[in-house]
């Protein structure tokens, strides 16, 4: 922190404070109205500020949007990395109970970037790099693993379209289970934090722990 301050003005730090007290109210709007009734002008409002001066920090909801998207995918990356890096064990279970607790510990900001699309906004094309750190995490626990069963005509789908990989080298088997990954633990997140499991009498730690080792068998 020190050293920040050493490389920053005073308006600087001013500005950088503001603009995440903005982000913190945001994020309280969103828990409350949903990402889609965001408002700068109720945002100004509770800081005290006019709808102008807020302006001056974020263009516009969709400015401001964007910097929640970027800094939820960076909270992942950054989550996926240190269980990567952590060990011992499984690469891919410790990808897989890092994305379950970071979306556990705040359900709103798994939805932002997972759920349902904000209408009327269109994320930039470079929050994709940040979504490529945590994939070719992913896709290097995935090529790492042994080969799992007979190839699938998928496969060679998968081949040929590698966009969404970043270009990663691991073999078309690699990334299909690393889709299965994605998908499938995606979706029983989804369904979990939607509180769609209620009153059905389990647990849904286990159904995921159960679908994780299914997922790792191949």
């Amino acid at each position: 922190m020190a050293e920040t301050h050493a490389t920053t003005t005073p308006r600087e730090r001013y500005r950088a404070q503001v603009r995440a007290e903005i982000k913190e109210r945001a994020w309280e709007q969103i828990a409350t109205t949903g990402a889609s009734a965001l408002s700068l002008n109720a945002i100004a409002k509770q800081m005290g500020m006019s709808g102008p001066a807020l302006y001056r920090y974020f263009a516009s909801r969709d400015d401001l949007i964007t910097a929640l998207i970027r800094d939820a995918y960076r909270s992942l990356a950054d989550a996926c990395r240190l269980a990567a890096e952590a060990g011992p064990g499984p690469e891919l279970a410790a990808l897989a109970h890092a994305l379950r607790g970071w979306a556990l510990a705040d359900p709103q900001r798994y939805f932002l970037v997972y759920g349902t699309p904000v209408p009327g906004y269109h994320a930039p094309e470079d929050t994709t790099a940040i979504t490529h750190e945590i994939m070719t995490l992913m896709l290097d626990a995935c090529a790492a693993l042994p080969p799992s069963g007979p190839a699938s005509p998928f496969d060679a789908h998968l081949a040929d379209h590698r966009a969404w990989t970043g270009d990663h080298p691991a073999p078309p088997a690699a990334l299909r289970r690393a889709l299965s990954f994605w998908t499938r633990l995606h979706g029983l997140l989804s369904l979990e934090l939607a509180g769609h499991f209620t009153g059905m009498d389990f647990d849904p730690a286990e159904m995921f722990a159960a679908e994780l080792d299914a997922l790792l068998a191949g």
